[in-house]
């Protein structure tokens, strides 16, 4: 096959997954401290019922395996980031649970994610971005 002659479908693919390592090395150098990898579970956290998840039902939301968030939440608990929650009615059910430390961090890094993006993000693209947040929504519904 010729690599030249492939479908805009897929160099779109290749292109948004260029696009996210990109923007997740911008942020893991403004986030306060935090990568990218541990604000997106932070703020997936905060939406959450009672700001807590099972770790596969996390994993679900943030589009990660269930060991690559139990990687990445083994260092977060140990700094304060998360805790542990149990199930009252089934003790084999475990949550991770934003700890209070871990909102406070999440506020400071949405703060200044806010101004990188404000710095970035074009204003007269606002339609764009809005057309494009709903195509990749609606992908992220098919391929899951």
């Amino acid at each position: 096959m010729n690599t030249n002659a492939v479908s805009n479908s897929l160099k779109f693919l290749v292109n948004v997954s260029k696009f996210q390592s990109i923007l997740a090395r911008k942020l893991d150098g403004c986030l306060g401290g935090l990568g990218f990898s541990e604000f997106i579970i932070l703020y997936a956290l905060s939406q959450a019922p009672e700001q807590k998840l099972r770790r596969v039902d996390l994993a679900d939301k943030i589009g990660l395996t269930a060991s690559g968030v139990t990687r990445l939440l083994v260092p977060m608990e140990k700094i304060g980031l998360v805790k542990r929650d149990l199930n009252e009615n089934d003790a084999r059910v475990r949550y991770v649970m934003l700890s209070p430390g871990g909102r406070n961090k999440l506020i400071e890094a949405l703060e200044r994610a806010e101004l990188f993006v404000s710095d970035n993000m074009p204003a007269d693209k606002a339609a764009r971005i809005t057309k494009f947040n709903d195509l990749i929504t609606e992908f992220n519904q098919i391929f899951k």
